[in-house]
């Protein structure tokens, strides 16, 4: 897992050959304005999902992993809070190949609240538990990448 803010985002540019394709569509797009959907970058290897999330309590907020992707997500509209967990410490849990995730029970270990401008990187190694907020929707930009 990585957090850091949007304008240090190329510098974790060489841990994928396709995050500089996000930093590219991030300069030529502005988050604020994006429409809500899911965007085609470079085919089913690099997509975007701008989504209005539900607000969720620590306890609604399932833990998941992706075996095939990576997330890049960005909160838009206002704070997010994020739970952490390493997946070598989750219990086994079934897979949905299909949807590329899996949900753990329970609650995550630590959690962490990423503000706008900033974003959190969640590899297949690392189990999140997203979306906890007081609010009842958030604005968010998820970036899909191949790992």
């Amino acid at each position: 897992m990585i957090i850091d803010t949007l304008e240090n985002l190329g510098k974790y540019a060489s841990l994928n050959p396709l995050f500089p394709k996000v930093v590219e569509y991030l300069k030529n797009h502005d988050l604020q304005s994006h429409e809500i959907g899911k965007f085609p970058i470079e085919g089913a290897d690099l997509f975007i999902n701008c989504t209005m999330a539900k607000g969720k309590t620590k306890e609604q907020a399932r833990i998941e992993s992706h075996n095939l992707m990576i997330d890049i997500q960005i909160p838009i509209t206002a704070p997010e809070t994020m739970g952490y967990t390493s997946r070598a410490a989750l219990p086994e849990a079934e897979y949905n190949a299909e949807k590329d995730i899996t949900f753990y029970p329970g609650l995550a270990k630590t959690y962490v609240t990423v503000q706008p401008g900033e974003f959190a990187i969640f590899f297949p190694q690392d189990g999140h538990a997203p979306c906890v907020s007081d609010l009842p929707e958030i604005k968010k930009a998820i970036f899909k990448v191949k790992a």
